[in-house]
């Protein structure tokens, strides 16, 4: 097949991987490996205030992509090469069916039913105590004591916030790089969640990691809205509201980018989302589990138009001839 063919069948083969198998365990899940890495790392360093300090977050960020990113290529070239080595057609399948693997490893578009599904139920049966408890899974708030309003509202602010780091980031730099490109988000997005914190132990060392995901997901966060926007619209939903939302409310969050898909999500829906202490978004009253199923609905909607639109045209154009051409550089017996 011609390569944009080839670059269509991967991307539709990840988005069915996606929703009808889901995520490989977490046991085996490469990010868990990439954290195991990241902690051996940070036992290890004992002067957290000196210069030399972020020097090895950003060498510990070269470590994880190398490592990472050089196996995932090394899998698909090697599949490429010995399978089409007995059968050309069969090689070529192969080599589709690996990348498309690999390639949904790095985003997840319908895991948070696999999370928020229960929590709704709880609510819905009047078991809020479980509710809280299972909601602690997914945000970093002390949850004990929360009312139903304020459960469903973190179910809510977890999902729209994830559509750029879980979905459009990784799959974006998928389109430009191949699977070289999500593997660098991926690697950077992970060691900002571990490391990415102002304060005395990681300042430094998760300095460059912090900054350069701030830079990787600017682009996304601000085009968010508009795949919103487009999603609410084919939905039923407020979709008017979604970008004149996020351009005013953008700002309230303490991060520079996840503001802006939140207060999409929040206008469309017609809802707001609190987070204690820190901000209210959004001019409707707080959600119900309702909304919370509306709030997937709208987020997954959102990725499978970006990934089959922008994800794709860029990875037919140009990233899947970026990972040929790295894939070509190996040499096997």
């Amino acid at each position: 097949m011609e390569l944009w063919l080839d670059a269509l069948a991967i991307v539709i083969a990840a988005l069915l991987i996606d929703r009808f198998i889901g995520d490989v365990p977490n046991a085996i899940h490469p990010l868990r490996w990439m954290g195991n890495i990241l902690d051996a790392i940070d036992r290890r360093i004992k002067n957290r205030s000196s210069a030399w300090t972020s020097v090895l977050g950003f060498l510990s960020y070269l470590l994880v992509f190398v490592i990472f990113g050089g196996i995932a290529i090394l899998i698909i070239a090697a599949v490429h090469h010995y399978v089409g080595g007995i059968d050309p057609l069969w090689g070529e399948i192969a080599w589709i069916a690996v990348t498309a693997f690999i390639f949904k490893i790095q985003f997840a578009i319908f895991s948070f039913r696999h999370h928020c599904d229960p929590i709704c139920r709880d609510l819905d049966e009047g078991r809020v105590e479980d509710a809280a408890a299972k909601v602690q899974m997914i945000v970093s708030r002390n949850t004990k004591g929360m009312d139903p309003e304020h459960i469903a509202s973190s179910c809510c602010e977890t999902v729209s916030e994830n559509l750029v780091d879980s979905v459009l980031s990784p799959t974006l730099y998928f389109g430009l790089l191949g699977i070289l490109g999500s593997i660098m988000f991926r690697c950077s997005n992970l060691m900002d969640a571990m490391w990415g914190y102002l304060n005395d132990e990681y300042g430094r060392l998760g300095f460059f990691p912090a900054k350069f995901d701030d830079v990787l997901g600017w682009f996304t966060s601000r085009i968010s809205p508009y795949f919103v926007a487009l999603a609410a619209l084919l939905l039923g939903m407020d979709w008017k509201a979604a970008v004149p939302a996020a351009k005013k409310e953008h700002t309230k969050t303490p991060s520079p980018n996840s503001g802006w898909p939140m207060t999409a999500v929040a206008a469309a829906l017609g809802i707001s989302m609190e987070k204690k202490g820190v901000y209210v978004m959004g001019v409707g009253p707080l959600p119900t589990t309702k909304d919370v199923q509306r709030c997937m609905r709208l987020v997954e909607l959102t990725s499978i138009l970006f990934i089959m639109t922008v994800c794709f045209a860029l990875y037919a154009l140009l990233g899947i001839h970026v990972q040929v051409f790295v894939e070509g550089l190996i040499s096997f017996p």
